[in-house]
């Protein structure tokens, strides 16, 4: 009873912060997330800090990561056009040049590992910033998005606890099932339809497909750490949330999720 306590209050406080961030003030939600941004990164090192082979070079990492953050938030801030966030690319380069100078054994180990990094951690804040800022919806998207993800985990568990048998991916994922899976589907289609009745009901279609996006994507990204704490024999990606572990452990189905359903939003809106 004290964990499943201590799990609700942490939850409740990480999903407040996040949704009175967003809704009340949109530089507010920036500090929220560049928090989480930082824990993100600092756990992604810690995976690497006694690994026989890898050695990444700490400091460099998120220095680059922080600076690229930091540029999307000017763009964001002062409104500059985008053009200014290609500086990514010689961005990438230089930190794979600065390898020549460290003389390790697992160079080619040490950039995979890295640029591995600036893909799956400092894409996905960037868009969820994005999201943040530009909107046409009457209701904000990155809530909408934001309360599909969590439907999706937290129906998939009840609906996997009460009825689950079949197991979905027993080598990665053991406690997973098919029957979890498929009523978080059910569920979260369910809070698309309500998400579009809030929001315009000429914005239905974006929701009920964006529900069918985010669903399988948020069972992947929780799958895809899994297998990365299980390769790294990993319990937990941190200890920053009581009863839930670190901030990876929270944005896992996040991170896999936001390029999906970003996709999606430029398409809808565009077209």
């Amino acid at each position: 009873m004290n964990n499943f306590l201590q799990r609700a209050l942490t939850g409740t406080l990480f999903v407040a912060s996040i949704l009175c961030s967003i809704w009340f003030n949109n530089y507010l939600a920036i500090g929220v997330f560049t928090l989480f941004f930082i824990g993100a990164l600092t756990e992604y090192l810690s995976f690497f800090k006694n690994h026989e082979t890898i050695k990444i070079n700490q400091i460099t990492f998120l220095i680059f990561n922080i600076v690229f953050f930091a540029l999307v938030v000017i763009c964001l801030f002062f409104k500059l056009n985008f053009i200014y966030l290609f500086a990514i690319f010689p961005m990438l380069f230089l930190y794979m040049i600065l390898e020549l100078w460290r003389k390790n054994t697992e160079p080619l180990a040490n950039i995979a590992t890295g640029i591995f990094g600036f893909i799956y951690l400092l894409f996905p804040f960037s868009l969820i910033l994005v999201l943040l800022f530009v909107s046409t919806h009457s209701f904000p998207v990155l809530i909408g998005m934001f309360l599909l993800i969590w439907t999706n985990d937290t129906f998939a568990y009840l609906s996997g606890r009460f009825f689950g048998k079949t197991k979905l991916f027993e080598r990665i994922s053991p406690k997973k099932t098919w029957e979890g899976s498929i009523g978080g589907i059910i569920f979260t289609v369910g809070v698309g339809f309500l998400l579009g009745l809030t929001d315009n009901s000429s914005n239905m279609l974006f929701w009920i497909i964006s529900a069918i996006i985010i669903a399988p994507t948020s069972i992947f990204g929780d799958l895809l750490e899994s297998l990365f704490k299980r390769n790294l024999k990993i319990k937990d990606s941190g200890t920053i949330l009581p009863g839930h572990g670190g901030i990876l452990d929270r944005f896992d189905a996040t991170i896999f999720t936001v390029p999906f359903f970003f996709c999606w939003w430029v398409i809808y809106v565009n077209c």
